[in-house]
C-alpha cells in the first residue's frame, strides 16, 4: 500500500499526460500551467491546441486573445471557435487587425474559423482573415456593407502620396496584374452563415467574386431575397458562366422570427443554377423552394428539413427531378392523407342483407387480412406509402428518413 500512495502524476509519460490535458477546456488546460515547470512546459504542446473553443469562456477580451497568441497559440492550430461581445454589457473591440495579421503568421495552418456574437463592423474586409482559412461560420455577428468585397482592402489602404508618386502607381500596376494571374485572394471554399440580419443582396453578390466558394449555408438570413439569389445564381453570360459558378451546395432555410415578413430568397432558384448538385432547403423555404428546384438541371442531391409536408406535395416536386440520386428528409413532419367522409348506408346492402354472404366468404376475407392491414398502416403513416410512391418515381435514388414523424389528425 505504501507503493500505491507514493505514486503520482510524476510517474506518468508526457504522451498519457498531454492526453489527459486534451479532455480540460482551454482555461483549465492554462490553470494547469501553474502546477510546476514540466506542466507549464506541457500545456505548451501543440497536441493540445489543434481544436481550440473559447465560447464556453465568458468574458474573453482582446488582451486573453493576445495572451494565448504569445503563449500557447501556434502552427498546430487547426480548428479556432471565439464568443464576441456583442451581447456583452461590457462591449469593446474584440477581434483587432493587428491580432487577426499576428494569427495569420503564427498560426498558417488554420483551416476552420467560428465566430459566435461577433461584432465585425470594426474590419473593412474579410481579407484580413488568415488566408490559410477553408470554412468560416459566423452565427449572430453583425458584418459591413463590403465586408465580402476582396477590393475594398486595397482600396482602403490607397493614401494621396502613394496616388502621387509614379514608383508606387507601376507598383500598384505589378500587383494588380500579379492579383488577376492568381486564382483568389481568398481561399473560403464553405462560408456558413447563421442568423446574421446584416447579411444582404450585396454581400451575396460579393461572393461572386470568391473563385473557390463551393458550399454556400444560409440559415435564417432575412434579408436575402429572391432577386438577390437569382442575379447571383451561375448563369450563362457575355464572358462565359457568370455569378457564382463554382458552387456545388446550397442550403436556405428560415426557421425563426415568427411573424417576420418572408421573403422567399429560394424563389430565385426558379431561373436554374449551373452546376448545383446539392441543395437543402429548411423551414419556410421549402414550399417555394421545391416549386423551382425542377428548373436545376444538374441536382443530384436534395435535403428538406424543420418542415411540414404532404405527399401529394412531395410526389408532384419530384415527378420533374429524375436526375436525382439521394433525398433526404429531416426533422419532417407529414400531414396524414384526406380520406374522404363516408356516407352511411353506402357500400353496399342493407343492415342484414348480406350477412349470409359474408359467412360464405370468410375464408376470402381471412386470406385478405395482410392487404387490409398494410391499408390501415398507410393510413395512419404515410412514410411506407410514400416509400412505395418514391420508388417508383425515382428508382435511382435514395431515399432517407431521419426523426421524422407523422402529424395526428385531432378529427
Amino acid at each position: 500500500m505504501d507503493e500505491y500512495k507514493a505514486c503520482n502524476l510524476d510517474y506518468f509519460p508526457e504522451n498519457i499526460l498531454i492526453d489527459v490535458l486534451s479532455f480540460l477546456s482551454v482555461r483549465e488546460v492554462v490553470r494547469a500551467g501553474r502546477v510546476c515547470k514540466r506542466w507549464k512546459r506541457l500545456v505548451k504542446d501543440q497536441r493540445l491546441w489543434r481544436l481550440v473553443d473559447l465560447t464556453t469562456w465568458k468574458g474573453v477580451t482582446s488582451r486573453i486573445l493576445w495572451l494565448l497568441l504569445r503563449q500557447y497559440l501556434g502552427c498546430g492550430l487547426r480548428c479556432l471557435r471565439l464568443r464576441g461581445l456583442l451581447l456583452s454589457a461590457r462591449g469593446g473591440t474584440f477581434l483587432s487587425e493587428s491580432w487577426l495579421k499576428a494569427l495569420s503568421t503564427k498560426c498558417p495552418r488554420l483551416s476552420k474559423l467560428y465566430l459566435l456574437h461577433a461584432d465585425l463592423r470594426g474590419l473593412p474586409s474579410c481579407q484580413l482573415l488568415p488566408p490559410s482559412l477553408q470554412i468560416l461560420e459566423l452565427r449572430g455577428c453583425e458584418l459591413p456593407r463590403e465586408f465580402f468585397n476582396q477590393t475594398s482592402l486595397a482600396s482602403s489602404q490607397e493614401t494621396p502620396e502613394a496616388t502621387s508618386s509614379v514608383g508606387a502607381q507601376q507598383k500598384r500596376r505589378d500587383q494588380k496584374g500579379k492579383g488577376q494571374a492568381s486564382p483568389s485572394g481568398i481561399g473560403i471554399d464553405t462560408l456558413v452563415l447563421n442568423n446574421v440580419p446584416s447579411f444582404t443582396d450585396q454581400h451575396l453578390q460579393s461572393l461572386t467574386t470568391w473563385e473557390r466558394l463551393r458550399r454556400l449555408e444560409l440559415r435564417d438570413t432575412f434579408r436575402v431575397t429572391a432577386n438577390g439569389l437569382r442575379s447571383s445564381a451561375a448563369k450563362e453570360g457575355v464572358c462565359g458562366v457568370e455569378g457564382l459558378s463554382r458552387l456545388k451546395f446550397l442550403e436556405i432555410g428560415i426557421t425563426g422570427r415568427q411573424g417576420y415578413q418572408l421573403q422567399m430568397a429560394s424563389l430565385g432558384l426558379g431561373a436554374g443554377w449551373l452546376g448545383l448538385e446539392e441543395l437543402s432547403l429548411g423551414g419556410k423555404e421549402v414550399g417555394p423552394g421545391l416549386l423551382c428546384a425542377s428548373r436545376l438541371k444538374d441536382l443530384k442531391c436534395l435535403c428538406l428539413w424543420a418542415c411540414t409536408l404532404s405527399k401529394m406535395q412531395i410526389v408532384r416536386s419530384c415527378r420533374m427531378l429524375r436526375g436525382l440520386r439521394r433525398l433526404e428528409f429531416l426533422d419532417v413532419i407529414f400531414q396524414p392523407p384526406q380520406c374522404p367522409p363516408v356516407v352511411e348506408g353506402e357500400g353496399g346492402g342493407g343492415v342484414g342483407g348480406g350477412g349470409g354472404e359474408e359467412q360464405d366468404n370468410d375464408e376470402a376475407a381471412g386470406g385478405d387480412n395482410s392487404n387490409d392491414e398494410n391499408r390501415t398502416l398507410d393510413a395512419n403513416d404515410p412514410i411506407p406509402s410514400l416509400r412505395r410512391s418514391l420508388a417508383a418515381l425515382l428508382p435511382s435514388c435514395t431515399v432517407v428518413f431521419t426523426n421524422c414523424s407523422v402529424q395526428i389528425n385531432p378529427d
